[in-house]
């Protein structure tokens, strides 16, 4: 019990300290993991270690009795790894494959295809390993995954180019890679008969090997699209209860993985892939909670997992990397590997030399790839351990450096891009030098048609609500638009946001505005955040300073004026009198509100009680409702 404890304990206190000092969650669990693993000798006391050899250290990874006895551990893994990959394979839609640039498509693509090769040829000739082991490597290497990178990206007030590039090759390469790593990995497996301690030609990739992986690859897809459709038919129909929807889909998941791997020995893991990515891209319902659910889950067998993975690498391991071609091999894929994949993936992009110059840089792998590669790495020793207990040579001499060798990459680009990441992006010009874009809370039709002119005037703009129908509306009129909560911390990580500097909380509840202000104007709102004022502060002699457009323009004012009269005015200014009188009469006529002052280049900058900028030559005030005399309409 102790030990389950402390391992759930230790997991999400690694989560909450990469949430604390916003570093991807792997760095801060697999160094937790060594800690109190091959590391525990150096810092634990004697007498806790006398104490707790056989209760605490080995009976999780090697020993008899405990948490995980004897092949527990091994069983444990394979699990998680199969549920943490079928969580990814939801990720996967077609049309965001469909919908994304050409460079981020042949980033997964061809990027892939000469990662895989070129980190093939430096396995084999920098560090010895044999074909096998090499082509494994360089698929495991492949996945760089959304949970490293998202975390880096968040901290860099990127071009929003160059951080969607990175986003969507990070999430949708990650079930792409784990496929290409599980089928190399099925592959291999097939020319020792298909399965740990099986019986065949050892290593050779015989005619018996090729049938078994393509009778494995067939069951795999075959079973995995099936396990799809009959789960959709399933939730469809309401045989199930919505209260257990989510429990008995995992149910469903662990019996398609079970009984995948008893028809064919080790396609468990392709068929779980396959039917992840078949679920997201069916018309599933209740996708968003079955995938919600899903994360969930996935966290908390995260966090146990690479404890457990990152305490069971013992120091002999560790020593296996403390030489120069294990360095060399590393200095290969970040300023080899990686770079090159990147420039020829975006040959006839619209990248410029800077902004490939970054995305070569960051590359971290991540949680899947670790994960993948300890549970295939013990697999191919136990393949090795049972041809030599029968007498025979190990058909994947040096299995024991593949785990050792994947975590230093993990450990090392993660930690090496998220110390770097900002000062390269300075020092090679792709950081938003001003984040001049306005997110607005509160998507409804005033709102809509507020944000529609500002994108009309070239301004950069976004709107947050959490009514899908007003979305979908704002989307639709070809304004930026995100589902969201007000009160989720996913909104301050959501990196499309990166360049909001102004901050808009239109919505007709003055609870949701001063928390909005309360909790986002440090991300969203550096060069200004606002709110319209509420039906009880506009009877007040004073209101707050941040109030928008004027202290009667309540949101109800707002919503009937943008009914009633749908369209922006202008009127020239000469001088700070005149803005004044502007306001003054615009005040008097309920049927107009003040919006912006805009500049004669174009830039609009939004009207407040408080507005202290001073009027210059050409500036105009911009206003919505109707029209008062002798003004231009726009």
């Amino acid at each position: 019990m102790v030990e389950l404890a402390s391992i759930i304990i230790l997991g999400i206190f690694a989560q909450w300290l990469a949430w604390r000092f916003k570093v991807p969650a792997i760095l801060p669990l697999i160094l937790i993991g060594l800690a109190v693993g091959p590391f525990a000798p150096y810092w634990m006391s004697d007498q806790f270690l006398d104490h707790g050899k056989e209760k605490w250290l080995n009976p999780i990874y090697n020993g008899e009795g405990g948490l995980f006895p004897g092949d527990n551990l091994f069983y444990f893994v394979e699990l998680a790894i199969g549920i943490i990959l079928f969580e990814g394979g939801l990720t996967l839609k077609r049309n965001e494959i469909s919908s994304i640039g050409s460079i981020v498509g042949k980033l997964i693509s061809l990027g892939s295809l000469v990662t895989f090769v070129l980190a093939t040829l430096a396995a084999h000739f920098i560090v010895d390993l044999s074909w096998s082991l090499s082509f494994l490597f360089a698929a495991l290497i492949i996945v760089t995954g959304p949970t490293v990178i998202a975390p880096i990206l968040r901290n860099i007030p990127l071009k929003k180019d160059v951080a969607n590039i990175l986003k969507w090759e990070g999430i949708l390469i990650d079930p792409i890679g784990a496929l290409a790593a599980v089928l190399v990995y099925e592959f291999l497996a097939s020319t020792v008969g298909g399965h740990v301690g099986g019986h065949g030609e050892h290593g050779s990739f015989s005619v018996e090997a090729l049938k078994h992986f393509i009778t494995l690859t067939l069951v795999g897809f075959s079973l995995g699209g099936i396990a799809a459709y009959g789960l959709k038919e399933v939730i469809k129909r309401h045989w199930v209860p919505h209260y257990l929807m989510n429990v008995f889909t995992l149910a469903v998941v662990l019996l398609v993985f079970v009984g995948s791997g008893l028809l064919v020995p080790d396609s468990g893991l392709l068929t779980i892939v396959v039917m992840g990515t078949v679920i997201a891209n069916i018309d599933m319902p209740s996708l968003d909670e079955i995938l919600y659910f899903k994360e969930s889950l996935a966290v908390l067998l995260i966090s146990m997992l690479f404890i457990l993975l990152a305490a069971n690498i013992s120091i002999d391991d560790l020593q296996l990397l403390l030489n120069w071609k294990a360095a060399l091999l590393f200095l290969s894929v970040i300023l080899v590997v990686r770079p090159l994949g990147v420039f020829l993936s975006s040959i006839n992009s619209s990248l410029e030399l800077n902004e490939k110059l970054f995305v070569s840089w960051v590359g971290p792998r991540g949680i899947v790839a670790a994960g993948i590669a300890s549970l295939f790495g013990t697999k191919l020793m136990k393949i090795n351990a049972n041809a030599i207990a029968e007498g025979l040579s190990a058909p994947f001499p040096g299995a024991e450096m593949l785990t050792p060798l994947v975590f230093m990459i993990v450990l090392g680009t993660v930690l090496l891009n998220a110390t770097t990441a900002g000062f390269v992006a300075g020092l090679l010009g792709v950081k938003i030098t001003k984040s001049n874009g306005t997110l607005i809370i509160g998507a409804s039709k005033a709102a809509r048609l507020l944000a529609s002119y500002m994108r009309s005037q070239n301004q950069p703009v976004a709107l947050l609500d959490n009514n899908p129908t007003n979305i979908s509306k704002a989307k639709a009129e070809g304004i930026t638009a995100f589902h969201a909560n007000i009160y989720s911390d996913d909104i301050r990580d959501n990196i499309e946001l990166n360049n909001m500097g102004f901050l808009m909380a239109l919505t007709g509840s003055n609870d949701v505005n001063n928390f909005a202000l309360k909790k986002l104007s440090k991300n969203f709102g550096e060069n200004g955040a606002f709110k319209i004022v509420s039906t009880d502060e506009k009877n007040l002699d004073e209101v707050e300073k941040n109030v928008l457009f004027s202290k009667n323009d309540d949101f109800i004012h707002f919503s009937e004026v943008a009914r009633d009269y749908p369209n922006f005015h202008e009127i020239p200014l000469e001088s700070q009198e005149a803005l004044t009188k502007f306001l003054e009469n615009l005040n008097q006529e309920s049927q107009s509100i003040p919006c912006f002052i805009k500049d004669k280049d174009g830039n609009l900058n939004i009207v407040s009680v408080s507005n202290q900028r001073a009027i210059k030559e050409g500036d105009a005030l911009v206003y919505l409702g109707k029209e008062l005399s002798n003004n231009t309409q726009v």
